[in-house]
This record gives C-alpha cells, structure tokens and sequence, in this order.
C-alpha cells in the first residue's frame, strides 16, 4: 500500500487558504503559518501529520496527497468537512 509523509495548514474559509499560500509563495515558513493558524491540533507541530497510508485520510485529503503534486509543493485549497487545506507531501513510499 502506498504511504506519505505530509504536513497541512487547516483553515475555515478558501480565501484564508489562497492568502497562507501566497505568503508561502513569498517566502513564509510552512510550519511557522501551521502553528499560528491552522485549525487541526497538528498545526502546533508546524503541521506536520507524520507518514500514513493511502486511504487513512478523507478522500479529498487522499485524492491530493497520492497525486502528481510535486513533493515541496503546497497544493491549492483542498475543501473537506473539516475545512480548506493547504497540503505538502515531504515523501511517497510504494
């Protein structure tokens, strides 16, 4: 089974998403913006969800992480129930 190692940033609205992502883009840290922002417990880890297997998360969080998103890449919002993600893979394992 496929596995991952990835972090997210959770947030409430898609507009909060767009404007972590392009403070990203203009140098932020990741895990810096996890911690004071995202909604998830594992953001006070700098959002880091440590590996998981293919299947182990929602399926639009799922659908993302075992994509051809670039590794170190940070997606564009992810809508789930929870809310709107910011995601970056570190690793894949076959």
């Amino acid at each position: 089974m496929p596995r991952a190692t990835a972090s997210h940033i959770l947030v409430s609205t898609e507009a909060q998403a767009l404007d972590l992502k392009q403070q990203i883009a203009d140098g932020a840290s990741f895990e810096d913006l996890a911690k004071e922002h995202s909604s998830c417990p594992s953001g006070k880890g700098g959002g880091s969800l440590g590996e998981f297997g293919q299947g182990q998360m929602v399926p639009e969080f799922d659908a993302v992480i075992f994509s051809d998103l670039p590794i170190g890449q940070v997606s564009d919002p992810v809508k789930t129930q929870f809310g709107y993600h910011l995601i970056e893979v570190q690793k894949r394992l076959d």
